[in-house]
């Protein structure tokens, strides 16, 4: 996801204050580790357990990105060669695929979810003491665009401000708001 880079690979994060006011702060990809994944940027199953303490408005923000990308659900062949006939990097592996609004690659959000975390993040030889300001999105069933690269899901996309608005202050779980914009 290529979104508004800041300072130690943070990025921006629009999201509700505690009286429901926009605020925006910086804020670090990957919500809360949890036993399988560390860090994971992208919410498939809202069902969960470990993301639905966070889908109530309170946790509900806007990620800001210009594109995203999808691997490629079919890996290239291994015999695919560069013209001069010699072994081309890609072979036998999967191609990522951009994906944008349009060329120009505006930006928008994806509905996203955050939250304060407390524990070290970064690398062990090089921890980054909390708390920290987290993110994640949400994804949905992929549409007739993505589909055809990346079958399973892709990011749940607004594009306009009235999403935004139904997104952050829709009450409900946030499965059931999501829905309303999937694929």
């Amino acid at each position: 996801m290529r979104g508004l880079g800041g300072k130690d690979g943070m990025g921006g994060n629009l999201h509700l204050d505690r009286n429901l006011n926009r605020t925006s702060e910086d804020a670090m990809g990957g919500a809360e580790p949890g036993r399988r994944a560390r860090h994971q940027i992208n919410m498939r199953n809202m069902d969960s357990g470990h993301w639905r303490r966070w889908t109530q408005p309170a946790n509900r923000g806007l990620v800001p990105a210009t594109s995203f990308s999808e691997y490629n659900d079919e890996a290239n062949p291994k015999s695919l060669k560069n013209p001069d006939g010699s072994e081309h990097p890609m072979a036998g592996k999967k191609d990522v695929v951009w994906f944008a609004l349009d060329r120009s690659r505006p930006m928008f959000p994806f509905a996203g979810i955050w939250t304060e975390w407390r524990g070290d993040r970064g690398t062990k030889s090089n921890p980054i003491p909390g708390p920290h300001l987290i993110y994640a999105f949400l994804t949905c069933k992929a549409n007739e665009v993505v589909k055809p690269v990346h079958e399973k899901a892709m990011p749940v996309i607004l594009t306009t401000v009235e999403e935004h608005d139904v997104w952050m202050r829709a009450v409900g779980r946030g499965e059931a708001v999501a829905e309303t914009f999937a694929g």
